[in-house]
């Protein structure tokens, strides 16, 4: 079947604005971290991104609000997963490890879903693909702990809380994955954000990160970025991309993005990976090829349906 130019077009702008926006997304998350508290930044962005796509799902898409109770349970869970415990430990994550490492360890999201996804009302068993996949994507993690010079505990800490990070994402995925709501994709995201933004924000009162707080030009630009464009555009994008492409297409950013972080890192940071490392990196783009590719375990429209903040 021939595809329509005009869809072709929006198939390429958003998966550029997902590619490019998220990819670039670690560079600006390393910035963030080097001028601002972190709870504060990180609950700051997601409670101005959820407010703002609420705003324009109700007000301009007509989306409704959430009516029941266990719609707000559900948010509630999603929230503490995808956003408390996914981006918070991945924003203290990167501020001890370098943004192409968080950018390649963050691709083992895809091994975690999969491999959890035999569990639950829709569970679905795994192929022998998706064996294979797992199989290969946990080896080039394993060396990617390798670290390039003298060992540090700080950097292996930070690197196990990326991949708890993951853990949460893929656990707050699949329970997405297995309710029923009544809420529209994008409004579900946006007050998933918000009430997520809203425990960071808690933990910032706790930790008096509002004395601490600082107005300078790296940390503004970061989070305004971070805000306006990692949360907000690009979750549009992926949200178009979620309805109108193919989850084999959408799965390539897990692999796409740690490319583009790993170059901007090494373009402004002076990043650099060890040889194993750099082994590493392409086992596990390879592992996540597998997932992703038609026959793979990726293959629910709804498994991939809420990306990963970035």
């Amino acid at each position: 079947m021939r595809v329509a130019p005009r869809h072709s077009a929006k198939l390429a702008l958003a998966l550029s604005t997902v590619y490019l926006v998220w990819g670039s997304s670690f560079l600006f998350s390393k910035m963030a971290v080097t001028h601002l508290p972190l709870a504060m930044y990180a609950g700051i962005r997601f409670v101005t991104a959820g407010v703002l796509l609420s705003s324009v799902a109700h007000f301009w898409r007509g989306d409704a609000w959430p009516r029941r109770l266990i719609e707000w349970r559900h948010l509630l869970i999603a929230g503490f997963f995808m956003i408390f415990v996914s981006n918070g430990l991945n924003t203290w994550a990167i501020r001890y490890i370098p943004t192409n490492e968080s950018a390649l360890l963050n691709g083992t999201s895809a091994f975690w879903i999969a491999g959890l996804g035999v569990f639950g009302r829709r569970g679905h068993p795994l192929t022998r693909w998706a064996i294979l996949g797992l199989v290969i994507g946990f080896l080039g993690t394993a060396m990617m702990f390798v670290p390039k010079g003298a060992f540090h505990t700080s950097g292996l800490l930070a690197q196990f809380g990326v991949l708890i990070a993951c853990f949460g994402w893929a656990l707050g995925t699949l329970y997405y994955r297995s309710i029923d709501t009544q809420l529209s994709s994008l409004m579900f995201m946006a007050l998933q954000m918000l009430l997520g933004g809203l425990m960071l924000l808690s933990v910032a009162v706790v930790n008096d990160d509002a004395a601490r707080w600082t107005t300078n030009a790296p940390g503004m630009i970061a989070l305004c970025y971070l805000t306006f464009f990692s949360s907000c555009l690009a979750y549009t994008a992926y949200g178009w991309l979620s309805l109108n492409a193919t989850p084999a297409l959408i799965g390539t950013y897990s692999y796409v993005n740690p490319a583009i972080a790993a170059f901007l890192g090494w373009q402004f940071l002076n990043e650099h990976l060890s040889r194993l490392q750099l082994i590493g990196m392409v086992i596990i783009i390879v592992g996540v090829c597998i997932l992703t590719l038609p026959g793979g375990s990726l293959t629910d429209p709804k498994t991939l349906a809420e990306p990963k903040t970035q």
